[in-house]
Formats: structure tokens, sequence, C-alpha cells
């Protein structure tokens, strides 16, 4: 997956290679992926401007893959209004003033990019670095989703905690609960609690302030054996959590009960292995987040982020002039008072993307029968390992 596009530049596109010929595309999930990314309650004005939809400039014919690059094109419609601000063609220095942002926001990668590429036009470093990148994430994980649907996986995500307020409940979230999570403004599975969410990210707003939190994506029906032990860039775990890592304002990823793990006891984190004739091996438990050793084990696929709190201010932080080195308030863009519900959708574009490419490593093909035909030998192959032979 390569992405490219900037921010308020014409457009978003996304090519994806290696996706293999004869899945059947749905442009319309596409666009209800995309709708859902900027749902969510505490969004800004920005997702009032945009209403994303795809288009498929190559890759698929008569809606299924070809075998060869897919790729995505994502107008950005607020584009119009910054024609000359974001014109890849040369313009007259107002329309690279017009628009400047000369003093980096804390929490941002101002700095930091302005540092790395030697530029003091922080629109430049902006631009790409913004959230509005997972656009094309989202789009070209889609096509990943339904691959792994193809196959019999599907993934969803819930919000646990946004500031304060948090689920209810102790116990991992149920695959049913979770069925419900889009009727959630904020998409948790527990009522009662989403409604303290919703009040937290009032109280942030009126307060011009911002709020993070935490979620959880849920992979059901994965086959285990994805991944590997035998490297340590193989790990699964470490590449979803780098995965979730990427996404803009994630500041810690764990898998299963993996934030509290350090709180327990070696007796007590394990999943133990039992067995009986009805469900053959299977685990009491799911504390591990459904990988051991970097490899999955047949259960569901959990994995948790924290986002945090995004730090673009209505009452900018403190900060300075990187010409100057006076002192300054941080420069203000449009932004969101929270943005978890709609991290958690982009988490789960993360998880169906590491999903499907370790699908594609372990089982191969060039088509989607050849692959689904792996598959399924995998599968028998690993039934009779859980079953009784006497």
């Amino acid at each position: 997956m390569l992405t490219a596009g900037e921010s308020h530049g014409p457009a978003l596109t996304v090519v994806v290679d290696g996706l293999p010929a004869g899945l059947e595309v749905d442009r319309a999930l596409i666009d209800a992926e995309l709708h859902r990314r900027q749902g969510g309650y505490g969004r800004g004005g920005r997702m009032k401007i945009e209403s994303d939809t795809a288009e498929i400039t190559g890759g698929v014919r008569h809606g299924r893959t070809l075998g060869s690059p897919v790729s995505l094109l994502i107008r950005n419609r607020d584009h119009e209004n910054w024609r000359d601000v974001m014109s890849p063609d040369p313009q007259p220095a107002e329309a690279k003033a017009r628009r400047a942002l000369k003093f980096p926001r804390p929490g941002h990668a101002d700095l930091a990019g302005a540092l790395k590429y030697g530029t003091y036009d922080l629109r430049e470093v902006l631009e790409r670095a913004s959230a509005r990148e997972t656009a094309a994430r989202v789009a070209a994980a889609t096509l990943a989703r339904m691959l792994l649907r193809a196959c019999g996986s599907e993934v969803r995500s819930h919000v646990l905690r946004i500031g304060a307020a948090a689920a209810s409940s102790s116990e991992p979230a149920s695959w049913e609960r979770l069925a419900g999570v889009e009727a959630s403004p904020v998409r948790c599975a527990d009522e009662v609690s989403g409604t303290a969410m919703m009040a937290e990210i009032d109280r942030a707003k009126k307060a011009g302030d911002s709020l993070g939190g935490v979620f959880e994506v849920v992979a059901r029906g994965v086959p285990p054996g994805l991944g590997s032990f035998a490297q340590w860039d193989r790990r699964l775990d470490g590449r979803i959590g780098q995965a979730l890592m990427s996404i803009p304002s994630v500041k810690a990823a764990a898998l299963g009960a993996g934030f509290v793990a350090g709180t327990l006891s070696g007796s007590a984190f394990p999943d133990e292995i039992l067995f009986d004739e009805t469900q053959g091996v299977h685990r009491g438990s799911n504390r591990a987040g459904g990988l051991e050793g970097g490899v999955t084990n047949g259960q569901e696929v959990r994995a948790q982020a924290v986002v945090k709190p995004i730090p673009t201010l209505i009452m900018p932080l403190r900060s300075v002039d990187l010409r100057s080195k006076e002192p300054r308030s941080a420069s203000v863009e449009r932004s969101d008072t929270c943005v978890v519900p709609a991290a958690a959708v982009v988490g789960e574009a993360m998880v169906c993307w590491v999903l499907a490419d370790a699908l594609l490593e372990k089982c191969g093909g060039d088509s989607l029968p050849e692959l689904l035909d792996h598959l399924a030998a995998t599968r028998t192959r690993w039934k009779e390992m859980m079953e009784r032979h006497d």
C-alpha cells in the first residue's frame, strides 16, 4: 500500500499491490467505510466539508480485481478553497504566505518535520503529516477487508474510554455486542458508558479543550499460523502494534490484556489449554489477544490502542516564531474535540491490512480460488490436530 497526497491538495491517491485476481470489489463498501471514518461524536468542521468517495482508476474490471495493482483516488472537496496555496504549479509569493503556518504546534509534527526537511514553512509539514492521509488507508484496507471476508474473517472495533469515562464492564465485549456499536455516536458497546463519554466531550468542547481515549479492534475467524517467531520482524503482534502506532495520535498499543499484564502473576495471565469432545482443544480465556509467539493461535485477535488528545486547541499552547525565536502562541488550525471513535475505524483498517497481508504470506495464490483452496487445506489440517485421535 502506497499513499500520496496532501490534506488540502487536489486528492489522495493510494496504490495497492499484491491482491489476488478474482476478488469481488464493492465500491459502495469502500465509500461506507470512508463515511464511518468521518463520523463520531466530537468531530470538527472539516467533516462538514468533505464527503469522501473513492474512484477506482486501475486494477479492477467489471467489479473484480485483475491481479494487477489497484489504484484509488479520493478527491479533497476543500481543495477549491486552497487551490493557489496547494497548487502543484508555481504561484505568486502571496499564495504561499496566505495560509502560512509560522508557529509550530506542540504535539504535532510541525517542529520535528521542519528540522528534518530544513524548512521554515510549516505548511509543507502539516499537509502530509495530517490525519487526512488515513482516508487513503481506509479505502485501501477495505480491499483487504473484502479479502478477509472471502476467507471467513471479520473485523470490528469499539471505544473503551474517552477521557474519564470508561466502558463499565471489566470483561471483554463479546462479538455479538460489538455488532451494535455503529448505533452509538461514540461507538461504545455500552449505552450508559457511551452517554458518559459524550458528556465528557461536551465539557471539553465548552472549555476549548480536547480528549483522547482507548479503542479496541477485534478480529474473528482468523486462521491459526499467521505470522512467525522465526525472525523478530515477522512476529505478527509486532506488525499489528506498528500498524496501530502509525495512526496519527495513537501513543500506545497492546495485544489482548496487554495493558494490565504487568499487574498480574505468571499463574494468572496465560490462557490455559483445555480439551473436551465438543470443542476439541480450546482456551478458557484470551488474555493473549489471539497471538502467542508472534503467531495467531485461532482465537479472536484483540488489540487495543491509546489515542492522545488532539493537540490543536482553540486556546493554543505556547510556542515560538521559528525565525525570530520570539515567544508566540501556537498556530491554530481547524480541528476536532475528540477523534477516538474515528481512530477506531482507522485501527480496524490497519488490522485488516496486516491480517490480509499475513494470510497471503501463508496461503498465497495468484487468484482468489487458488487462495481459498490453500486455506481450506490449512483449516482441515488444523482441525485434525485439535480433535481427538485414539
